[in-house]
């Protein structure tokens, strides 16, 4: 049986080369890496009780194993961000933002336990999401915490992480949660400018903020994939870890759309992609 979250011909062969290979020696595999990527995306779209998937899938002990071993040594990170690298060539940009937006988004949790926490503002029990995004939407860096965390201490969380990975980024805009000290914090400990973009006291109902609405867009994307309406992982760096796979899911869906070439090593540039969603 196929679902709509299966992989297609083309989008299997530009993750392919991303996929670690099996390891040599001991019981060959039952299930393929396709249909093991399947499954990961099919748990993170439906948003299902694991244990009551079609049976047609492999155990969900094999696909949870491999979410986390993929987790650990980094393999489900490095897909994400060569993907997110070829998206960015094909759009005329280079493989590192100068720019970047960041929103964090509060999100319910559930019986299954771990970090947690409350948040007075918005009266939310659970966590909080972090995304630092590029100017096209995609996803620089996700940071899960306990929403009892004030947001200027989870954009400085972000920000320590992303001082590391992303040395062309000059400015970040955010909203009136993340003004004062942390401006001057980001611009001392980072060398970065924090923009503040707020709304105006004028305007009544909704308002489409300048460069605010790209990283609520993306909010809106991975809003399509019913395992993150509410955080149901015990560990946070899991939740982190599915949010990676959606949005893999949503650049594999855009590449294969606009024909990428097969490797995503090979001269991306050239690959004809628009800037829109």
């Amino acid at each position: 049986m196929s679902f709509p979250s299966d992989l297609s011909d083309t989008e299997w062969t530009i993750l392919e080369p991303l996929v670690p290979a099996p390891k040599p020696g001991g019981r060959p595999c039952a299930h393929s890496r396709r249909t093991i990527g399947n499954a990961i995306f099919y748990r993170v779209r439906s948003g299902c009780a694991w244990r009551m998937r079609p049976g047609d899938l492999p155990p969900w002990q094999t696909v949870d194993g491999y979410v986390r071993a993929w987790r650990r040594d980094g393999t489900g990170q490095r897909r994400h961000d060569a993907l997110r690298t070829a998206v960015r060539h094909a759009a005329g940009r280079q493989a590192q933002p100068s720019a970047g937006i960041l929103d964090s988004q509060r999100v319910k949790t559930t019986a299954q336990g771990g970090l947690r926490g409350y948040d007075a503002g918005k009266k939310v029990k659970g966590r909080k999401r972090h995304l630092l995004v590029d100017t096209l939407g995609l996803i620089l860096l996700v940071v899960v915490h306990a929403a009892s965390l004030q947001d200027r201490q989870g954009a400085r969380m972000v920000c320590l992480r992303a001082k590391r990975h992303y040395l062309r980024l000059r400015i970040i805009w955010a909203d009136g949660g993340d003004s004062g000290r942390l401006v001057r914090w980001v611009g001392r400990t980072c060398g970065w400018v924090l923009q503040i973009v707020k709304r105006s006291d004028h305007h009544q109902g909704f308002v489409v903020l300048p460069k605010r609405w790209i990283v609520e867009r993306t909010f809106a994307w991975l809003g399509r994939y019913r395992r993150l309406s509410k955080d149901y992982e015990a560990l946070p760096e899991t939740s982190e870890a599915l949010i990676y796979v959606a949005m893999i899911h949503l650049m594999l869906r855009r590449l294969a759309r606009h024909r990428a070439a097969p490797l995503v090593a090979q001269q991306p540039a050239s690959w004809p992609i628009t800037r829109a969603a």
